[in-house]
């Protein structure tokens, strides 16, 4: 009964995060450059598992001498949690009109900017614009796009309206090159961590290798979140989360009626 218990208090607590990430997901449906989170979870292994997987006793009897139940050990332990991940498919291209607005047509491919900190982040936001001090920056952090050097980005504010930006990153403000885009390749995304207004960060920043991907001056790229499909999911949650809960509050009194009634007899 106690085993049950714990069973279904661990289903509580996985979907009850699992609504969380998708919460977060529908929350940055219409952030530019935003990336879905992915709710993983893992099995867990029950005690005997464990041991034998630790090189402990097999059979009946553990190494420590606890005994082991067949019926309890086909339920399984439950599961727990994982790490979530990001799910990096592009999204949708949306026109802008601003000529400094840049998105990256493709799954392949990151713009990389310096954060306040002076540190390098990539990202998929590509909403741009040019500060006082000439730097082309994230308009919605001001953090400073860096080219293909690594170099922030310089430009003549008082230009924009002569501004343009090829496919291939190449930046010319009344007809003179300027500067090109930094675009930069992930081969495994794997490793990608998110840190916060859009920025992701990788273990090899530094010496991540140049992107061929395309760039359509103009245009923004969306979140990858479908709403309609986030909310079926957020609904799928809410369900096992309560069946998890009714199944404690189930076995929770069949419990106080095998103390309080059995008990009696």
């Amino acid at each position: 009964m106690i085993y049950g218990l714990y069973l279904s208090a661990s289903g509580v607590l996985t979907n009850s995060y699992r609504q969380d990430v998708i919460a977060n997901n529908i929350a940055n449906a219409e952030t530019v450059g935003f990336k879905r989170d992915l709710a993983l979870f893992q099995e867990r292994l029950t005690e005997a598992q464990d041991r034998r997987f630790r090189g402990g006793g097999m059979g009946g009897t553990g190494s420590n001498g606890a005994q082991t139940n067949d019926l309890l050990e086909a339920l399984g332990g439950g599961v727990f949690a994982a790490p979530t991940a990001i799910d990096t498919k592009s999204g949708e291209l949306e026109p802008t009109g601003n000529n400094l607005d840049l998105a990256i047509e493709g799954n392949e491919g990151y713009f990389m900017v310096q954060d306040h900190e002076g540190s390098a982040r990539l990202t998929r936001a590509g909403s741009f614009m040019v500060d006082d001090n000439g730097n082309l920056i994230l308009s919605h952090s001001g953090d400073k796009v860096l080219d293909a050097n690594r170099k922030p980005i310089i430009l003549d504010g008082a230009l924009q309206a002569q501004t343009d930006v090829t496919k291939d990153g190449q930046i010319t403000q009344a007809g003179q090159p300027m500067a090109r885009v930094g675009l930069f390749d992930v081969k495994d995304v794997s490793q990608l961590t998110k840190r916060g207004q859009m920025l992701l960060d990788h273990p090899d920043v530094a010496t991540l290798p140049a992107s061929t991907a395309q760039l359509r001056s103009g245009a923004v790229e969306r979140a990858n979140v479908d709403p309609t499909t986030e909310l079926s999911l957020l609904m799928d949650a809410q369900r096992q989360l309560e069946a998890n809960a009714n199944m404690i509050r189930y076995q929770d009194q069949t419990l106080g009626k095998l103390v309080n009634e059995v008990g009696k007899i």
